[in-house]
């Protein structure tokens, strides 16, 4: 078992002055069987009043407005989390024929089977998706080779895409981030049946880093794939989701469980900045 600390701040300076801003934030984790949450805070600056609530995908949710001027709004999210150890996969679970009976039951699976304008495959990434099936004895064996042909197609790079980026956009430059990865393979896996869901949060980057030592890290995003359960695969580095990880939202994709989102009022430009801090602690 694994106990990290993440400290992540985000916000906005405003070009001028922002008279009003209303807000979410979707940046603290939640208990679960593969993670206990110690504790989480979040602190917004200007000081304001706050209301927590969890949606419709289960992520917890800040909602907050500031109804003075400021020139900046900061927020600051902190927690510390345990991992729990991941149990090994006894079976390759359902077949293509049971997920699709079970899919055809299930309002939320097929939420979950259905294309986003952000996860809408290309052609090329079809038919990449129907060769790693094709070549598959269930889901969970079709699930791991499409997630690691996009890996191999696909170069991690910053600056090349946006969060407006959609998945067709990405693949034509073989390059973007994990949000980008991430919603190409979402795309190849709901289009041979495997529902697939979108999952943000934390990834220790330092596997080799002391207890105690703080790196710098940043948000994280990843998919997880259903044959009769859910199970995660970060396809950025093509690896099983472990000890490293700490998952903070789960949606259709990025739009579902962006860390901050919200309108203002007054200054006519604004900058995001964030900075996020990761500790391991045990």
């Amino acid at each position: 078992m694994s106990r990290i600390r993440i400290h992540h701040l985000t916000g906005y300076r405003y070009d001028g002055t922002a008279d009003t801003s209303y807000n979410e934030a979707r940046m603290l984790p939640s208990s679960s069987d593969e993670q206990f949450v110690l504790l989480s805070h979040l602190e917004v600056s200007p000081s304001t009043s706050t209301h927590s609530y969890v949606d419709y995908w289960g992520t917890r949710v800040t909602a907050f407005e500031v109804l003075s001027p400021h020139e900046e709004l900061s927020i600051t999210a902190s927690s510390l989390v345990e991992i729990a150890p991941q149990q090994a996969t006894a079976d390759e679970g359902l077949s293509f024929d049971e997920v699709a009976e079970a899919r055809s039951r299930s309002v939320g699976l097929v939420e979950l089977s259905t294309q986003t304008e952000l996860t809408m495959p290309p052609d090329e990434v079809i038919d990449l998706a129907f060769e790693a099936k094709a070549r598959s004895s269930s889901p969970a064996d079709a699930a791991r080779g499409i997630a690691s042909a996009v890996w191999d197609a696909v170069d991690y790079e910053t600056g090349v895409t946006g969060v407006r980026t959609t998945a067709r956009e990405a693949w034509a430059h073989r390059r973007g981030v994990c949000q980008d990865i991430t919603h190409i393979a979402l795309g190849a896996l709901r289009r041979v049946g495997i529902p697939a869901r979108y999952v943000s949060g934390y990834l220790h980057p330092r596997p080799s880093a002391g207890i105690g030592e703080t790196v710098t890290g940043e948000s994280h995003a990843w998919i997880e794939y259903w044959d009769g359960a859910w199970h995660g695969w970060d396809v950025t580095n093509d690896i099983a989701i472990g000890s490293r990880h700490v998952h903070v939202g789960r949606g259709r994709d990025y739009n579902d469980v962006p860390p901050l989102r919200g309108v203002y009022a007054g200054s006519s430009t604004s900058e995001l900045f964030v900075k996020v801090d990761i500790t391991l602690e045990a």
